[in-house]
């Protein structure tokens, strides 16, 4: 099963920006993650079209099941 974290944050332009991190290590530290999106806001390290990352918005884990077939 693959899984990601996605974090989202809001832009200057009142837009949503999310980033997505393959294969998190869990569990999930909610403040760690808080604390890891404060310093990517404050260090201003990603452009968007949409203005800089002003505020974090939320973060969550999408897990999804890929099935590969062999085709004959």
């Amino acid at each position: 099963m693959a899984k990601s974290l996605e974090l989202s944050f809001l832009t200057e332009n009142g837009k949503l920006s999310k980033l997505s991190i393959d294969n998190p290590k869990e569990p999930i530290n909610p403040a760690a993650v808080k604390q890891a999106m404060e310093q990517i806001i404050s260090a201003n390290i990603i452009q968007t079209v949409n203005g800089d990352l002003v505020a974090s918005e939320g973060v969550r884990v999408i897990e999804r099941n890929v099935i590969d077939y062999k085709l004959v």
